[in-house]
């Protein structure tokens, strides 16, 4: 069993410095905020949830695509959530929206890989797929081959 750990730090109001343990950093802090004047130093944590469902999702559909000798040379994931209204305010709804370029990108392999992403190699997309509905879409964008 691997094991994770991340240490949060408060620096001011409502403000944390987030140590991973892999050694990286980063800066917590509450969108809505309800001081006035205090500028936003971070991402809240609901947004993190849908930054790690892009990395985990981008991650695992580009090397899918990698081991399948696609030639990807642009990859872009939108992603976008809809929280409930009351509290605890989870994401009941998320679309993930992927966006790729490339040479010759097998609309088919492209399908494959992000069903795989969905149903067996996102962690993130399995744990956020207990509480909310997500659906995915791709466009390619297929790039002319040099004369």
């Amino acid at each position: 069993m691997q094991e994770m750990q991340a240490v949060a730090r408060l620096e001011e109001q409502m403000r944390f410095t987030v140590e991973t343990g892999s050694g990286h950093t980063v800066m917590l802090d509450m969108l809505d905020d309800v001081s006035e004047g205090v500028a936003v130093a971070g991402a809240s944590p609901m947004e993190m949830l849908l930054v790690a469902l892009a990395g985990c999702t981008g991650i695992s559909v580009l090397s899918i695509l990698r081991a399948r000798r696609q030639e990807i040379t642009g990859y872009e994931l939108r992603v976008h959530g809809k929280r409930a209204t009351q509290h605890p305010k989870i994401f009941t709804e998320i679309s993930v929206e992927h966006l790729f370029s490339g040479r010759d990108v097998r609309p088919e392999f492209v399908a494959r890989a992000i069903e795989l992403a969905e149903t067996r190699y996102c962690g993130v997309e399995a744990m956020l797929s207990k509480s909310a509905h997500i659906t995915h879409r791709y466009t390619i964008l297929q790039s002319a081959h040099p004369e």
